[in-house]
């Protein structure tokens, strides 16, 4: 839908962030007709709801469309705004208890929980292959990237231990240089996926209702720890088997190498 201030209309002309489902599925431009079946639905109006799952939706009289579909006076879903949350047991009960009516009653994250189970289980299923397979190929990214260092260091770390330093010390040096890239590439990849990605709006199709479903994707402060974490571990796990291979080489041999 079209961004809309029913408050304010002076700001209606400056807005032109197209958002939901205008964005997505063309021909919803205030003014245009979308033909649906067999009838022809006019334009006539816009809305957003702060990204919420009703810019996915398109609106109109409920009269209207029962007659257009023949519908009766029958409704698929009703919503209702309590008095307060407390008060959600008392309205369910009413309604649960009246025989002449066969309803069920849900809160709307419930309701929402609910109808996106399918779409919910199938897209964490796939990021979490994902982001297993690339977390496997970064680990092995930092293996080969230690191990080079470790190769190009082979005098200076056995200098080192001629020096007196123990092998202890060459695996914490060694795991502490893993953990530093490793931090840091976290960081930088935090920032690119917050920068290119927060807010992002794109669309898919429920499977489970087969309606069309537009989002944002939020890239919360949360979720940039948790990735920043998953970095230094994987950077832990590509450096701790180069830096006992450092820690073992043999300090003579070493010192012969060019």
């Amino acid at each position: 839908m079209w961004g809309y201030y029913p408050d304010h209309p002076e700001k209606n002309d400056r807005y032109e962030h197209r958002i939901g489902a205008a964005q997505e599925i063309s021909g919803l431009d205030v003014g245009k007709k979308l033909k649906v079946g067999r009838n022809e639905w006019e334009v006539v109006g816009s809305f957003s709801a702060g990204g919420g799952s009703a810019e996915s939706e398109i609106w109109t009289d409920a009269s209207v469309l029962q007659g257009a579909y023949h519908r009766g006076n029958s409704f698929q879903a009703v919503y209702a705004k309590l008095n307060s949350a407390a008060a959600f047991s008392q309205f369910k009960d009413s309604l649960t208890s009246d025989p002449r009516l066969n309803v069920k009653v849900l809160r709307q994250s419930d309701y929402f929980s609910e109808q996106s189970t399918l779409l919910t289980t199938l897209v964490t299923t796939l990021g979490v292959l994902i982001a297993g397979l690339m977390a496997v190929g970064a680990i092995f990214g930092a293996l080969n990237t230690m191990y080079n260092s470790v190769s190009a260091r082979t005098r200076e770390i056995a200098t080192l231990r001629a020096l007196g330093f123990g092998s202890g010390a060459v695996i914490i040096s060694v795991m502490l240089e893993s953990l530093v890239l490793a931090l840091l590439g976290g960081i930088v990849g935090a920032a690119i996926a917050y920068f290119a990605f927060n807010g992002f709006r794109t669309g898919t199709v429920n499977w489970q209702t087969f309606s069309q479903v537009t989002f944002a994707f939020a890239v919360t402060p949360k979720l940039l720890i948790q990735g920043i974490i998953w970095a230094t571990v994987i950077g832990l796990a590509g450096g701790l088997f180069p830096a006992i291979r450092a820690a073992r080489l043999p300090i003579a041999a070493a010192l012969r190498e060019l």
